[in-house]
């Protein structure tokens, strides 16, 4: 499949844990477009007590890399987003431009501690839907205590919240604990993106391609284009999204 389009990502230089050179984004750019990503979503982690780089020297950086990738002729869309990881205040410093939203839409990727509450979880997406925001919840396989709730991915669902699987997770680079959860959730159309939450080019590469030819034939064509194309293009346009697939 082509024109995939991958949400979230680490591949903005010089910001976080991700690439660290204009050099590396490139190498990193060009393996994603090879692959048949035809669109990134750049979601740097917004973290307290991290480096926290301004959205105005971001932007200015999203913009070198798009002219970067203009003259290499590599041909990938680049939005700017953020990775938000929850804590109090966050909804003033979204409403005050202090922070990002993804592409500038209405959509917010937010991400939580591992061992978090489902509770402390579940008011944290509250706060943002009540703000008029799309939460997006990163990497739910990550959070124990919503995996472990019988019913907690539906209660996240039904109050308004997206999800979002990692591809490594899918194919098994997590363990095979990770990957029976994710597979449950998938047959129960309860994932509405996947991504690849690049960080370099080792383990946390930008592949998606071998995940969509997994989630194509395991889950149907229908949904596999909903995960990795149309989806994301909501996003991007700052369009709505259906909650039950």
């Amino acid at each position: 499949m082509k024109e995939l389009i991958d949400i979230h990502s680490h591949i903005l230089p010089g910001v976080d844990d991700g690439a660290d050179s204009f050099e590396m984004s490139m190498r990193m750019l060009k393996c994603a477009a090879d692959d048949g990503i035809s669109g990134m979503i750049l979601t740097p982690h917004n973290k307290p007590g991290h480096r926290h780089t301004h959205l105005l020297e971001m932007a200015c950086r999203a913009d070198k890399l798009r002219e970067m990738t203009a003259e290499e002729d590599i041909h990938i869309e680049l939005y700017l987003g953020s990775e938000l990881y929850y804590r109090s205040g966050l909804l003033e410093e979204l409403e005050s431009g202090l922070t990002g939203t993804m592409a500038g839409s209405r959509y917010v990727l937010v991400e939580f501690g591992p061992p978090s509450d489902f509770d402390y979880i579940r008011n944290g997406i509250y706060s943002l839907l009540t703000g008029g925001y799309y939460p997006i919840l990163a990497h739910v396989e990550r959070y124990q205590n919503v995996c472990s709730q019988k019913y907690g991915i539906d209660d996240l669902i039904e109050m308004g919240c997206y999800i979002q699987v990692n591809a490594g997770s899918i194919m098994g680079k997590s363990g095979s604990k990770v990957k029976r959860f994710v597979k449950n959730i998938l047959k129960q159309r309860q994932v509405h993106f996947v991504a690849t939450d690049a960080h370099d080019l080792g383990k946390r590469a930008p592949y998606l391609s071998d995940c969509a030819d997994y989630i194509r034939k395991k889950y149907g064509e229908d949904y596999c284009r909903k995960l990795f194309c149309e989806n994301p293009m909501h996003v991007a346009r700052d369009k709505e999204t259906a909650l039950y697939l």
